[in-house]
């Protein structure tokens, strides 16, 4: 069954920094490389909430997919791609995914593959959430002026566990990254009246984004470390696993 990993990095130092921008285009081959990786993607992330067009020189994501949790944690843990960059990160931490729905393309293709878990099953337990758009270039500076108020709602919601936003080229593609702890919790943020909800109906009606995916997940467990523990440490049920990682 599809497992998909992110895997997000935290760089210290300036030249630890240039090593991993550089790695956006250097790192390609040898992560198209890695044995069983299907879909991946490098991001780099955005700052404050992550929400912002402009970059975080100190945090880059890796999102790929795997057959299954035993392939994601060992290649995550072993293949040469990953050990690059824990070795010179401050700090790495991945979280493990089971898609349970899965709507919209990815660079033309459907990266994820639904478990096909029964919804009602859902209703308990964490849960993350992905979208990822690119954004027409004449409505980018519209998109944009809409986030600030996006990610301090997000920011300011007592039940959002985890949070990142995270692209591949800056300004035009967009990825959000959420976990919440339950279906409930998720739900009523996305339908709440406020500025998330005036974004995605000027989405519709203006025709924001060329192209969009959605995929929501089971969060299936952790490895590593974030903002010095690991965000998820204390829900029940979730294999966590700590990683040394080099300053």
């Amino acid at each position: 069954m599809q497992t998909v990993s992110l895997s997000l990095y935290r760089f210290a130092s300036a030249r630890a920094r240039l090593w991993a921008f550089a790695q956006m285009g250097l790192a390609r081959r040898s992560f198209a490389k890695t044995p069983h990786i299907g879909f991946w993607k490098l991001c780099g992330s955005g700052t404050g909430e992550g929400f912002t067009p402009v970059p975080n020189t100190a945090v880059y994501a890796v999102l790929a997919t795997w057959p299954d949790a035993e392939t994601a944690r060992a290649a995550t843990a072993n293949a040469p791609a990953f050990q690059r960059y824990r070795a010179r990160a401050a700090e790495a931490w991945t979280v493990f995914l089971s898609p349970t729905s899965v709507r919209g393309n990815w660079a033309g293709v459907t990266p994820f593959a639904s478990d096909g878990t029964d919804p009602a099953k859902l209703a308990t337990g964490p849960l993350a959430a992905l979208t990822r758009a690119t954004v027409r270039p004449g409505a980018a500076a519209r998109f944009w002026r809409r986030v600030p108020d996006i990610s301090a709602v997000i920011g300011a919601d007592p039940n959002v566990l985890f949070k990142i936003g995270i692209g591949e080229v800056p300004l035009f593609h967009q990825v959000t990254f959420s976990i919440w702890p339950d279906a409930d919790s998720m739900a009523q943020f996305a339908r709440r009246d406020g500025p998330h909800a005036r974004a995605i109906a000027a989405v519709r009606s203006e025709g924001w984004f060329r192209e969009e995916l959605y995929a929501r997940f089971r969060v299936l467990g952790t490895a590593g470390a974030w903002e010095g523990g690991n965000p998820l440490a204390n829900l029940p049920g979730l294999t966590a696993r700590s990683e040394r990682t080099a300053a």
